[in-house]
């Protein structure tokens, strides 16, 4: 291990490899546990991290990818590994103004590129609460999601392009900036939302569009499940195509995050079983503002809200959106469990109904806080249960997930699968489609040394007859 540090150190210098205490220190502050590394590597360029692949491959050694480090289920973790930190690949290197497309190298923060971005009058839609810290890259590896994907679409909807380094070493540019482009298989696919086990983003092109320049927001009470549904529905035909964001809060997250400690203030009386933050982005804030206000006043009208606010202006549009972002209030309950899922707008009723009532059936007093986009079929759920302990977190697991199996749910919406959700892969893909994934894996990663672990079981894993 030694030589091969050395090696590394020789090709990109003592600035490119971290060790020790060093290597430690940058393995803190991580959203989910981040390991031990043998050592960080910190490419300033894609040649820079061909060359530390190359060595990696060559030795046999594990090569984990870096960005942000906000990934909620260890999908970073580098324990007994070599951490590939992206952060001085951070720049911007191009806004085109007239095709409407960026490139930017992987380690760029979310934030500073969406400035970058706004700066030129244009506008990157991807929007999540670790903004400030989660990577380009990392966005691309997990496929990110975030709060406008019912208008804008993931992250997979938003890259043109892709520059990505093979486990060998070998470089893969493929940086298309055209909307259309038929021209054989469409081989940056394969890299996004696979979690860093089949190739290491290095630059990308991605989308942009035209800056809003209207936004309209409010907050919602409904009285039952079945009228956010009708909401999202009336919502999306009266705004022609501008609804941006439905984000839904049941009642106990929403009072967590409205209440002493968390600094934020109600919009609402804290009566409703459900609330809904609606927002819309236009092109014209004066009618825009008369379309939102009329479609609000008719779903009132019609029954299907029960109160209703709606921000004055920008400093009220931010608390609004700030409720929805301060999930930390969720501490308030640990230990906590994450849980981020899929499922059609149909079940979710019954699927929340039933993981509490099995909960409540194994644990006095849990705490079920539940929120999401629910335009896209996205609930966060975040349980606090016993003391932390495994066995604990393997029920609550088994709890949360199971009944997914039977309505064609997904037991990852946004956050990828790591190594937490590892063992219920198979709960939401049929056993052909993890029997080709091992074959993509082993195509492109003969030796294992990309992410080892996550995403799959180790071995092809065999459907049952």
């Amino acid at each position: 291990m030694s030589d091969l540090i050395e090696k590394l150190r020789s090709e990109l210098g003592d600035a490119g490899v971290l060790t020790g205490a060093d290597a430690e220190e940058k393995a803190q502050g991580g959203w989910s546990h981040l390991g031990t590394p043998l050592a960080v590597v910190r490419p300033a360029s894609t040649e820079e991290t061909s060359k530390a692949l190359k060595l990696c491959h060559a030795a046999g050694q594990g090569i984990v990818a870096w960005g942000g480090k906000t990934g909620l289920v260890e999908g970073g973790n580098a324990e007994g590994m070599i951490a590939l930190s992206m952060e001085r690949m951070h720049a911007v290197e191009e806004i085109d103004t007239v095709s409407g497309t960026m490139t930017v190298q992987a380690g760029a923060v979310l934030e500073a590129a969406c400035d970058a971005v706004e700066a030129k009058g244009f506008f990157f839609p991807l929007d999540l609460g670790a903004r400030g810290s989660a990577t380009i890259g990392g966005n691309i590896s997990t496929n990110a999601g975030g709060n406008r994907v019912l208008r804008y679409g993931m992250m997979r909807e938003m890259v043109l392009g892709l520059e990505v380094v093979l486990a060998d070493g070998t470089v893969l540019s493929s940086m298309n900036h055209m909307l259309k482009n038929n021209a054989g298989y469409d081989l940056k696919q394969m890299f996004i939302g696979t979690e860093g086990t089949l190739g290491i983003v290095t630059r990308a092109v991605v989308r942009l569009r035209p800056a809003p320049s209207s936004q309209d927001v409010a907050f919602v009470g409904v009285s039952e499940f079945d009228a956010m549904p009708r909401l999202l529905r009336h919502m999306d035909v009266a705004l022609g195509g501008t609804l941006s964001a439905f984000e839904v809060m049941w009642e106990d997250f929403y009072n967590l995050v409205t209440r002493e400690p968390a600094l934020g203030k109600p919009p609402l009386a804290s009566t409703h079983p459900y609330y809904v933050l609606v927002e819309s982005l236009g092109g014209h804030q004066e009618e825009d503002s008369a379309r939102f206000e009329a479609a609000l006043m008719a779903a009132m009208e019609e029954g299907i809200v029960t109160d209703a606010v709606i921000a004055k202006n920008q400093s009220e549009r931010d608390a609004m959106w700030a409720l929805r972002d301060d999930v930390g209030q969720v501490a308030q309950n640990w230990p906590i469990f994450t849980y981020d899922v899929s499922l059609g707008i149909s079940h979710m009723e019954k699927y929340v109904a039933t993981v509490k009532e099995r909960l409540a059936a194994e644990w006095d007093s849990p705490t079920t806080m539940i929120f999401g986009h629910l335009g896209d079929g996205n609930l966060h759920v975040i349980v606090g249960v016993g003391d932390g302990e495994p066995e604990a977190r393997r029920r609550v697991e088994e709890i949360v997930y199971s009944p997914l199996r039977d309505i064609g749910g997904s037991v990852s919406a946004e956050h990828g699968i790591g190594l937490e959700k590892r063992p219920y892969l198979g709960w939401s893909r049929t056993p052909e489609e993890v029997a080709l994934m091992h074959t993509l894996k082993a195509t492109l990663d003969p030796k294992g040394i990309l992410n080892p672990g996550k995403v799959l079981e180790p071995g092809l894993k065999v459907a049952a007859e």
